[in-house]
């Protein structure tokens, strides 16, 4: 697939909350460890928490790293002040691919998603919100906080943690599947999920003159042993099975039909990536499309000189039915030779006025 205009790489903004010992930091540590050569860029609450010897030894502990000490962020900055610590990390001199927000474990998740979707800096995209269960332990603190069935309903991402520890881990994830919105939901052991889950993986041969966290890895393994007991490295045994579609199509998409469809997007659907081809619709341009969990945007941007027109898809989930959604889009091809004159207005909701402040969710 194509790389899209400069305007559509936005650098997505993920979210990572979570009870205290839920395992975010665990799981922060495994994605820059298994980042596929993309730079990850932090800002992190409880920052002595972190093991951090692969990201000093990377050198990102100067640049691509943001603390805010003790305390919680969604009290601790305003959204002018987080805007701050974005564009910092933003800055393209640094190469990063993805900003991931560690919470502390008493931080308000809705308030961090509205900070990150007031942002007015064109650099960054929301990329989701991904919420973090110790499944050990779930029972418990859903007594001692009853707001994690709010937390839960908010989430793009449930990341069911632990499992390995929960006597009876397939009902604690049978509860939280009930108690999501449409969130992915995702069983996990020492927050190992897929980064491919939240953000493009790079080969690590095209990071040029910087180490890259893949590359730390496999040398501290080499050098110690691994990380397992005996030797044995398992940490690129991921223990949770993501679905993917790749969907192409040749014939213009309808722009009502695709609405519709994304619209009624299935339970467990959480990215949708790629471009659209609205034919007749807009025959100068196709359409970035940018969708995690509830959150969607679409970046028109003119055809590359030459390039064969197509709408290019890629579907991520956790347990979706990859052929029927494949069906449903089959079905939004359209060889109709004229536009509807109104037919774009769904699509045009979710292109962003750049003179405009982004919305704050409802």
């Amino acid at each position: 697939m194509s790389q899209p205009s400069p305007e559509a790489q936005q650098i997505p903004v993920v979210v990572l909350a979570g009870f205290l010992g839920s395992g975010k930091t665990t799981l922060l540590n495994h994605l820059l460890h298994r980042s596929g050569g993309s730079r990850v860029g932090a800002i992190v609450n409880d920052f002595g928490a972190i093991e951090i010897d692969a990201m000093a030894v990377a050198g990102a502990l100067g640049d691509s790293t943001v603390s805010l000490g003790n305390g919680c962020l969604c009290c601790a900055v305003d959204a002018s002040e987080l805007d701050e610590y974005l564009e910092r990390l933003a800055e393209p001199s640094l190469g990063i691919d993805v900003i991931v927000i560690e919470a502390s474990g008493l931080a308000e998740p809705q308030e961090l998603v509205r900070m990150v979707l007031a942002s007015e800096h064109p650099g960054i995209v929301y990329g989701g919100l991904v919420e973090v269960v110790d499944a050990a332990e779930f029972d418990d603190t859903r007594s001692r906080h009853p707001e994690i069935d709010r937390h839960l309903a908010l989430a793009d991402l449930v990341v069911v943690n632990k499992t390995d520890r929960a006597a009876d881990g397939d009902r604690v994830l049978g509860l939280v599947r009930s108690l999501v919105d449409r969130a992915a939901v995702v069983p996990a052991t020492y927050g190992r999920i897929d980064p491919e889950f939240l953000f493009d993986c790079r080969p690590s041969e095209e990071r040029i003159g910087q180490l890259s966290f893949d590359d730390l890895h496999e040398q501290d393994a080499h050098e110690h042993g691994g990380d397992e007991p005996g030797g044995h490295d398992h940490t690129g045994h991921l223990h949770t099975a993501y679905d993917s579609l790749s969907f192409v199509s040749r014939e213009p998409l309808d722009p009502r039909r695709l609405m519709a469809f994304l619209d009624s997007r299935p339970e467990g659907l959480y990215r949708i990536k790629g471009y659209v081809d609205f034919g007749p619709y807009d025959v100068r341009n196709r359409y970035a499309v940018h969708a995690v969990g509830r959150f969607l945007r679409f970046y028109p941007e003119p055809w590359p000189a030459g390039a064969e027109r197509l709408t290019q898809l890629v579907l991520i989930g956790s347990g979706i039915d990859a052929p029927a959604l494949d069906k449903e889009l089959d079905a939004c091809r359209s060889d109709a030779p004229h536009a509807d004159e109104h037919g774009m207005w769904g699509v045009l909701r979710y292109v962003r006025d750049p003179e405009e402040d982004r919305a704050e969710p409802a």
